[in-house]
Formats: structure tokens, C-alpha cells, sequence
């Protein structure tokens, strides 16, 4: 099971987070997701068990439990729906050559 983990100290590393969740079975992998230009956590991640039973042990014990201060969120992963899932073009935009300005969109009506 794919389950997701938000919330988390930036400091934690993915080692830490093994170790709370190998105290509820096996973990075929952690991974703490992070910013592509800084490096830094972004603050959450997800760790995966083979073993459901475990997995769902793991979430029921530990959502709502507190890490280096904070309170942490757990849950079963579920991937996010083809529609939901933006895409940018080179130029940074979601498409249709507007950019994030347009006139359509507020009622300035200035032009940019």
C-alpha cells in the first residue's frame, strides 16, 4: 500500500521516516518529497508496505501524531485522476497561449 504522510518537519530525513513505520512491518520505500531548486522538504512524502494489514495499521496509529512538534497526517495514497493533473507548456503557462493574465479574467480592464 501507497501511503501518503503530510505535515512533516522539514528537518525529518527519509531514514526517520522509515523508522516509525518499520515499528508496523516491512517498508519497500520511503521517499520525502522536495523542492527540484532548493532541495528543501516540501513537507510531506510517501512510504510504501507490501503488507496492507500493516500499512493500515501504521496510518490508523499514526495520523494525528506528533513529530519534532508537529502533527503529522496519514493516509492511504490514492492517485490523483487523469483530469486533475495540470500540464504546462515551455512557456510556463497551462495552455491556450493566454499566460496568467487576461482580461477575461478580472474586470480591471486594462490591458496588459
Amino acid at each position: 500500500m501507497n501511503i501518503f504522510v503530510g505535515s512533516l518537519p522539514f528537518s525529518i530525513e527519509e531514514a526517520d521516516l522509515r523508522g516509525f513505520f518499520e515499528e508496523y512491518g516491512t517498508v519497500d520505500s520511503v521517499k520525502i518529497i522536495s523542492d527540484k531548486f532548493t532541495g528543501r522538504s516540501k513537507g510531506f512524502g510517501f512510504v510504501e508496505m507490501p503488507n496492507d494489514a500493516e500499512a493500515q495499521k501504521a496510518i490508523d496509529e499514526l495520523n494525528g501524531g506528533t513529530v519534532e512538534g508537529r502533527t503529522i497526517v496519514v493516509n492511504k495514497s490514492e492517485p490523483k485522476p487523469e483530469g486533475e493533473r495540470r500540464s504546462f507548456n515551455r512557456n510556463g503557462n497551462g495552455g491556450g497561449g493566454r499566460g496568467n493574465f487576461s482580461n477575461r479574467d478580472n474586470n480591471r480592464g486594462g490591458r496588459y
